[in-house]
């Protein structure tokens, strides 16, 4: 651990600008984390779950949540082991070696360049629906160039609007909350009270998994958090504990929002889940024709200006990760070193925002204007991010259970703890990655095979300076 933070100083102190500014705290880190993953994102895929899982929407995702706590224990004991930037890419390396480290970063780029680019474009639809008269791609590039800005402008301000943006997601959620709840009180339930735990037909455990293995997308982004280790205030100088208690945070947090929605959803949609099932064009509409239907069209309204506003800034977040992961990479010569440079000025890396922003406004725009590109997109955004969690655990057993031998920071080897545990969360991973389907698959295998190209290329350079 201290050799981490050996590295970390010395690298720190040879970056223009004097490295990154620590100025967030735990609730602008809660905060990030938040917006990157929605309060509201099972809305879209709600209907899609409640069909394959028998109508247990809220059972599925207590169990996903259960499922990604063992990404946040991994997540938790790598940051306090290495606590820079870069995330799965820095644990990696310091767990694996410098190869697996950086075809870590190299897939969890996969991610953190499309999880903005699909958030931009929901932004840009739900837009277009309000305003027919603009293209969804102009809304869509306007996104990207406000939240480009922001994230120019310094960390510290962007993470105030987005704790401006967020308190009003979570308003929008509390407002369809009370509401639920007081039509469900004089009107009752479309389906019964415990049917959204026991199902509206026959109950199964593999369907219940099977809708887990979909569920778990929708916290991607909690661990988001972690790339930002190096600007998080700590009174011992280093911002390891904030940043883990901030993921915990947010994965309960996102747990307990979404379980309560799906439920009151349930209790006032009226097609039954055997219904979604037999007409999948009903699912994408199911979470706003139950609000409408059982409360009313004013709602849906909101929600849907919510979700178009807090998408955006759902993709600032993730914009802001992607340029720390690049940051990392640029500054230990892993992609050009230019990447790795901070603004004197706002001590953000401005040049890293700038690619992410380019990067991502090509694949958002491509999609909106595209027939299928937001289909297309989605079915390949998480291979990355997957592929980096197993990486991740697999980083625990490596740093903790085998590099430290007997003796890990101090506390001797735990199977429990530095073997079973991070191994759990790898077989939990693959089948993730197993259920996902065919396309995603296989450009996840071309661009690991780019990233292993590269990484022959990178050994190539490094050999041929000693």
């Amino acid at each position: 651990m201290s050799e981490a933070r050996d590295r970390m100083a010395a690298l720190t102190a040879r970056q223009p600008g004097g490295g990154l500014r620590r100025s967030l705290t735990l609730r602008d880190l809660i905060v990030y984390g938040l917006l990157f993953i929605a309060p509201m994102a099972p809305v879209g895929i709600y209907g899609a779950l409640d069909a394959r899982s028998h109508g247990v929407v809220p059972l599925v995702y207590a169990v996903a949540t259960v499922a990604m706590s063992f990404t946040a224990y991994s997540y938790a004991r790598m940051i306090h082991a290495v606590p820079q930037a870069g995330s799965v890419y820095a644990y990696a390396r310091a767990g694996l070696g410098n190869g697996p480290g950086f075809i870590a970063g190299w897939m969890m780029m996969l991610d953190y360049l499309l999880i903005p680019a699909v958030a931009y474009l929901f932004c840009g639809i739900a837009m277009a629906q309000l305003v027919p008269s603009v293209d969804q791609w102009v809304w869509t590039a306007l996104a990207v160039v406000i939240t480009t800005a922001l994230n120019l402008s310094g960390v510290r301000r962007a993470a105030i609007v987005g704790m401006l943006v967020l308190a009003m997601e979570i308003a929008v959620l509390l407002v369809f909350v009370v509401a639920a709840v007081v039509v469900l009180v004089q009107d009752g339930p479309q389906r019964g009270w415990l049917s959204p735990l026991t199902g509206d037909r026959a109950f199964s455990m593999t369907a219940v998994l099977s809708a887990v293995s979909v569920a778990v997308l929708s916290f991607l982004g909690f661990d988001a958090i972690a790339n930002f280790v190096e600007e998080a205030v700590s009174g011992k100088g280093e911002g390891a504990s904030l940043v883990s208690r901030a993921l915990v945070w947010c994965l309960l947090l996102t747990g307990v929002l979404f379980i309560a929605q799906t439920y009151l959803a349930a209790l006032l949609s009226a097609d039954s889940s055997r219904e979604l099932a037999a007409d999948p064009a009903l699912q994408d509409s199911a979470f706003y024709d139950a609000v409408s239907a059982g409360i009313g069209g004013w709602l849906e309204t909101t929600v849907a200006v919510s979700k178009a506003i807090g998408a955006a800034f759902a993709a600032l977040a993730g914009q802001a990760a992607a340029s720390r992961l690049l940051y990392a990479m640029g500054r230990d010569g892993r992609l050009p070193r230019v990447l790795g440079q901070v603004s004197a000025h706002t001590r953000v890396p401005g040049r890293a925002v700038l690619v992410s922003a380019v990067l991502t406004l090509c694949a958002a725009v491509w999609a909106a204007r595209a027939a299928d590109g937001l289909d297309r997109l989605t079915s390949i955004v998480d291979i990355g991010a997957l592929t980096a969690f197993g990486l991740l655990h697999l980083s625990v057993v490596g740093y903790y259970g085998l590099r430290r031998g007997a003796d890990a920071g101090g506390h001797r080897v735990g199977v429990l703890r530095d073997w079973v545990v991070p191994l759990v969360g790898v077989g939990i991973i693959v089948a993730v990655i197993v259920t996902a389907n065919r396309e995603a698959h296989w450009v996840g295998l071309v661009w690991l095979a780019v990233g292993l190209v590269a990484l022959f290329v990178l050994h190539r350079r490094d050999a041929a300076r000693l």
